[in-house]
Order: C-alpha cells, then sequence, then structure tokens
C-alpha cells in the first residue's frame, strides 16, 4: 500500500531578500521605513515572529549603514550592512569618529552639537525598556526573566533582552508594565505629580507618559489628555483600560485656547523634529530636514507658551522633546522666558548623575540613558 507522501514544507523565508524588497519599497514610495515593515508583515501573513523581527532589523542596519555600502544590489548592500553592524558592536573602536561622522545627514551639524559619543550611539542597537507599574519593578524583573534594573534612580524601569513576544504574555494583558522608552519614563518622574493633583498632558499621543503620571497620582485627582489626533486618543483609552487608569479625561485639541480651568501641573511633550529616535528609527535620519527643525520650532514655541497660561500659581510646566537641535530647546525655553516673565525656572536632577547639582535644562543623550535624546525643562508659575 502505497503511502500518502508529506507536503513538502514551507521553505525558510531569505531575510536579506525580504529585507531589500522592503529597503526598495520605503525609497519608491518615500514612506517611513517602521510604517512599511508594520504593512507587510501585517498582510503578508507568512512571517514569523522571528522572521519579522529579523527583517526589521536588517532594513534598520541598512538605513543605519546606508553611507559606506558599496553601489551593489540591494541584497547585496543589505547583507554588507548586516557585518558592519556585528563588526560595530564586537569593537566599536575599530570605527573613527571620522568615519562615523558619516552616520547623519551634513545639515545635522548646523542645528546641533553631535559629539563623537552620540554618533556612536545611534549605530548601537536599540535596547528594549520596560516600565512596570509602580513599586513592581523587582517583582516584574522575576516574573517575567530576561529582565534587569540597570539604573538605581529609576527602579521600575526595567531593560528587557529576552526573546518571548511581550504582548501575548499574561502580565501585559493585565497591564502590569508598559513598553516604554527609558528617556521617557524619565520624563514622568521628572514631572513628579502628585496624588491628588490636577494635571495637563496637551500632546499625549497614544499616552504612554500620559498612564506614567497616572501610575504616578496613584489614580487620584485629576489628569486631562489631550492630542489633535482622534485615532493616537483612540488608542491611548485602549490602553488606559488595559492599564485601569481610571482618573483621566481625553479630548481632541489642535492647540487654541486652554482649557478654562488652572492645573498644578501642565507637560508639553511637543511634536518634533525626532533627531534623539535616530538610533532606534534611523531611517528618520535621511527624512528629516532642516525646514523640519525651523518648523517644529515654532509651533512648540506657540504650543509651551499657551500651556502655561493654563498653571495654578505655584504650579510647574514640563516641557520635553526628543530632539537635540537648538532652535527646538535652548530656543524655545529663551522665547518663553522672554514673554512670560511670570515663570521662574525650576531645576531638574539628572536620574543618572544623582551627584550633579540640578539644571534649568537636562540633556538626556543615548550615550548616558541608552535611549532616545531628549530635552527636559522645568518652569514654576510665580505666586
Amino acid at each position: 500500500m502505497n503511502s500518502i507522501p508529506e507536503p513538502n514544507p514551507e521553505p525558510p523565508v531569505n531575510w536579506p531578500q525580504a529585507a531589500a524588497d522592503i529597503v526598495d519599497q520605503v525609497l519608491r514610495d518615500k514612506k517611513p521605513a517602521d510604517a512599511v515593515l508594520r504593512d507587510t508583515f501585517k498582510s503578508a501573513g507568512t512571517f514569523t515572529r522571528v522572521d519579522s523581527r529579523e527583517i526589521a532589523r536588517l532594513v534598520f542596519d541598512y538605513f543605519r549603514w546606508r553611507t559606506w555600502l558599496p553601489e551593489r544590489p540591494r541584497v547585496e548592500q543589505v547583507e554588507e550592512a548586516r557585518k558592519l553592524s556585528h563588526a560595530f558592536a564586537a569593537n566599536p573602536g575599530k570605527f573613527s569618529d571620522a568615519m562615523l561622522a558619516g552616520a547623519i545627514p551634513d545639515w545635522t551639524w548646523d542645528v546641533m552639537e553631535a559629539t563623537p559619543a552620540w554618533l556612536r550611539s545611534l549605530q548601537r542597537q536599540p535596547r528594549l525598556w520596560l516600565r512596570a507599574r509602580l513599586g513592581q519593578g523587582a517583582h516584574l524583573a522575576a516574573t517575567l526573566g530576561s529582565c534587569n534594573i540597570p539604573y538605581a534612580g529609576l527602579p521600575d524601569c526595567l531593560e528587557y533582552t529576552g526573546q518571548e513576544d511581550l504582548f501575548r504574555t499574561r502580565e501585559f494583558a493585565a497591564g502590569a508594565f508598559e513598553i516604554q522608552d527609558v528617556s521617557s519614563q524619565a520624563v514622568g518622574l521628572l514631572c513628579a505629580p502628585r496624588p491628588g493633583d490636577s494635571w495637563w498632558d496637551c500632546c499625549a499621543g497614544e499616552g504612554g507618559k500620559s498612564l506614567h503620571l497616572s501610575d504616578l497620582m496613584q489614580n487620584r485627582g485629576l489628569l486631562l489628555v489631550s492630542d489633535r489626533s482622534e485615532r493616537r486618543l483612540t488608542l491611548l483609552k485602549r490602553r488606559a483600560a488595559r492599564a485601569k487608569c481610571f482618573n483621566y479625561q481625553a479630548f481632541a485639541w489642535h492647540g487654541g485656547p486652554p482649557p478654562r480651568r488652572q492645573f498644578h501641573g501642565v507637560l508639553v511633550d511637543a511634536p518634533c523634529s525626532g533627531l534623539g529616535t535616530w538610533q532606534r528609527n534611523p531611517h528618520a535620519r535621511w527624512t528629516a530636514t532642516p525646514q523640519d527643525v525651523k518648523s517644529m520650532a515654532q509651533a512648540q514655541e506657540s504650543l509651551v507658551t499657551t500651556a502655561a497660561d493654563a498653571l495654578l500659581p505655584g504650579g510647574r510646566l514640563i516641557y520635553a522633546v526628543c530632539t537635540m537641535s537648538r532652535a527646538e530647546t535652548t530656543g524655545v525655553v529663551a522665547h518663553l522666558e522672554k514673554i512670560r516673565p511670570g515663570l521662574e525656572p525650576c531645576p531638574l536632577a539628572n536620574p543618572w548623575l544623582p551627584a550633579a547639582a540640578p539644571v534649568h535644562g537636562l540633556w538626556l543623550t543615548p550615550d548616558l540613558t541608552g535611549g532616545n535624546g531628549m530635552f527636559v525643562v522645568a518652569w514654576r508659575r510665580k505666586a
């Protein structure tokens, strides 16, 4: 009796070729690489979790090392980028500061101080950061495994080094943690809201910092959250439900007059050019422009000026941006202090440098934090 032959197994995915195809699409359609990756994985339905992770890494390696790639077929460029990434991880000292200057577009040098340490941080693989619920960092690390708590000043911030799909864990479903960059977590801690306070997160996005503020407030008081995007606010509401955040109210805000009430604190996590995210999103290095920096700075000046009017006497205004350009950081500070003399500087302590004196205008650089580059500054409204 003849046996029925077993069906042939699906051939393994050729990761470099798949990545090369995605790079071609990104360049052809002029779309963000992360969006093309997301749409490709969602529509294809044939990639495993491991496939998706490795293909995405190759795509980002291409844009991270594109300056050094020879004129060859795209798949060979992808493979060369992978070799450069591995070589840098194994021995970064073999790459000179002068060589790494090619990691960013030429105009960057005109808008910010691009230090050798920052350039080196851009070429490293990004780390995966989790934020545990208040006071639960050690417990979550023990439960999930493959975690460490590298910074004493951020006891609920965990670096995850495992391979599990975190979105499928029971802990994620129960709201025990959020995936959130370490520098963004520091912003919430620098806000230091108290239980029972009233706060306004005026550019909340999908709500990562909003949920952190709610947790620090122990779900007490009022947290007003707003964004111009209804889609982001819908995602925020889903995240808030999973995190059991109940002390918030959400509304769409397009930068007009502030709410009628005043607040103990206002967080302006402003839209920006995103120069601080160039490690995690290397494709953005080659799509951002000097005009982006200029237009974003103008929008930020308007936002932070409006937000300042929503403070109670003695209330604190926190301005944060994930960029390093002068126009969007110290330039915005100078603008606000010129037209709002009723604000006084509120120096901030660096969680990574506890012995250092607090400063007015805190730079959280990737080489220091292991996360996105951010600038954070605070003021207090005079009584």
